[in-house]
C-alpha cells in the first residue's frame, strides 16, 4: 500500500479519536454544571470563527453568491442541522452516558432512509439482495435502539481501569450511578439522544429539496455555524435566564468549548470533507462504529463508566444494522453511472475538481457524526440516490 493510502483510514481514525475525546469532554462539562445551551453556542461560535478562515482561503475566487435565497436555505439548516439536533443531543448526554449517546447516534443512516423512502425519495427494492440489506438493516438498528434505554441487565464484569481522573470521579457519579440503575432520567436522555437523530435525519432530507447551486461548503458551514450560536444564545437566555452561566474560567468550560469547536466541528469537518472527496461518504460513514468502541474505552477507563448487558447488546444490534444500510447502499452505488471509483474519482472527475465534497446532500450513505456539515452542495441527486452534477 502507498503511504498516500495510509492517509484517508489514518485521517479517519483520528477523526473518531477527536469526536470519541469531544463526548467525554462534553460529558464532564455538562456533569461540572456547565448550561447545555451555552456549550452549544460556544462551540458553534467557536467553530464559525475558525472555518471562516477557511472558507476565505478556498472559496473566495469560487463564484459563489450569498444571495437571500441561500441565507434562508442555511438558516433552515441551522435549525435542524445543528441548533435542534445539539440541544436534543447535549442535553440527552447530561442524563447518560457517552457509550450510550454514540450507540444512539449510529441510528442516523437507518431514520434516514426512512424518511426518505416515505417521501419517496429514496427508492425501495425489497426483491433485490440490497434492499433487502437496507430494510432489515433499519429493522435492527432501530431494534437495537429501542433495547439501549428499556432493558439495561446486569453490569458486565470488567477489571477496574488504572486511570483516575479526580476531577471527572467528582462530578460525574450521580449521572453515570443514574444511568447503571435504569432510572426514568436516562431513559429520557436516550430518548433525547434518538431525537436528536431524527431531527439530524430530517435535515439530510430537507438538503435534497431546497439545494440550488452554492458551491461553498466551508463558507455555508460556516454561516450556518454563526446563526445556530445565535440561536443557541437566545435558547439559553430563555431557559438559563442568567449571564453567570457563560462566564468561562481557566476550566474544564474553558477546555471544553475549545476542544470541541475546533476539533469537533472545525478540524472535523475539514478532515471529514477531504476524505469524502478522495474515497467518498460511503467510506467516511464505515468508520462510525470505531467511534462508538473508542468511547466505551474512554469512558470505562476515565469515567468509570459501567457498561450494562442491555447496551452491550443494543449496541451490537445497531452497529450490525448500520454496517447491512451501508451495504445495500453501496450495492446500488455500484451499479450507478458516475459513482466514485476506489481513488475517490468519478466519472466525471471535472465536476469535482478542486470543490471540496461534503456529506450533508446523501440521503443515507452519511457519517452519523455529531458535526456540523455544510448547509448546501456542489452535487444533487436524483430520485434514485444516484449522484448527478448541478451547475456552478
Amino acid at each position: 500500500m502507498a503511504k498516500k493510502d495510509c492517509v484517508p483510514p489514518v485521517a479517519m481514525v483520528l477523526v473518531q479519536l477527536g469526536f470519541a475525546g469531544m463526548n467525554v469532554v462534553s460529558k464532564v462539562a455538562l456533569d461540572a454544571g456547565m448550561s447545555p445551551y451555552v456549550l452549544i453556542a460556544y462551540r458553534n461560535l467557536i467553530a464559525a470563527a475558525f472555518i471562516a478562515p477557511v472558507a476565505y482561503l478556498f472559496e473566495r475566487r469560487s463564484g459563489a453568491k450569498v444571495t437571500k435565497k441561500v441565507l434562508l436555505q442555511i438558516f433552515i439548516s441551522s435549525i435542524f442541522g445543528a441548533t435542534l439536533n445539539q440541544v436534543l443531543y447535549f442535553v440527552g448526554l447530561k442524563s447518560t452516558t457517552p457509550t450510550v449517546a454514540c450507540a444512539l447516534t449510529n441510528t442516523l443512516p437507518a431514520l434516514t432512509f426512512v424518511m426518505a423512502a416515505a417521501l419517496k425519495m429514496e427508492t425501495v427494492r425489497p426483491g433485490t439482495p440490497a434492499g433487502q440489506a437496507k430494510l432489515v438493516g433499519t429493522a435492527v438498528c432501530v431494534g437495537g435502539s429501542m433495547i439501549i434505554p428499556f432493558y439495561k441487565g446486569p453490569v458486565l464484569r470488567l477489571w477496574a481501569s488504572p486511570v483516575h481522573w479526580r476531577f471527572a470521579a467528582e462530578h460525574a457519579p450521580s449521572p453515570v450511578a443514574a444511568h447503571s440503575g435504569g432510572g426514568g432520567g436516562a431513559i429520557a436522555g436516550d430518548v433525547l439522544i434518538i431525537a436528536s437523530c431524527a431531527a439530524w435525519a430530517v435535515w439530510f432530507v430537507l438538503q435534497t429539496r431546497m439545494s440550488e447551486d452554492f458551491s461553498a461548503p466551508y463558507t455555508s458551514t460556516a454561516i450556518m455555524c454563526l446563526m445556530a450560536g445565535a440561536q443557541c444564545a437566545g435558547v439559553s437566555a430563555a431557559m438559563d435566564r442568567s449571564i453567570d452561566v457563560w462566564k468561562l474560567g481557566f476550566d474544564i468550560r474553558l477546555y471544553s468549548v475549545l476542544y470541541i469547536g475546533i476539533v469537533g466541528s472545525g478540524i472535523g469537518f475539514a478532515v471529514m470533507s477531504w476524505c469524502i472527496q478522495v474515497r467518498g461518504p460511503l467510506y467516511v460513514s464505515m468508520f462510525s462504529p470505531l467511534l462508538l468502541v473508542v468511547v466505551a474505552i474512554f469512558g470505562w477507563a476515565i469515567l468509570g463508566e459501567k457498561i450494562r448487558v442491555g447496551s452491550a447488546i443494543g449496541s451490537a444490534l445497531i452497529v450490525a444494522g448500520l454496517y447491512m444500510v451501508l451495504w445495500g447502499k453501496g450495492r446500488e452505488m455500484d451499479k450507478q453511472p458516475g459513482r466514485l471509483d476506489s481513488d475517490g474519482k468519478g466519472d466525471e472527475e471535472a465536476g469535482f475538481k478542486g470543490k471540496p465534497a461534503v456529506a450533508s446532500n446523501r440521503v443515507d450513505a452519511i457519517s452519523p457524526l455529531p458535526v456540523a456539515f455544510s448547509a448546501t452542495s456542489p452535487n444533487k441527486q436524483d430520485d434514485t440516490g444516484g449522484p448527478r452534477n448541478g451547475t456552478n
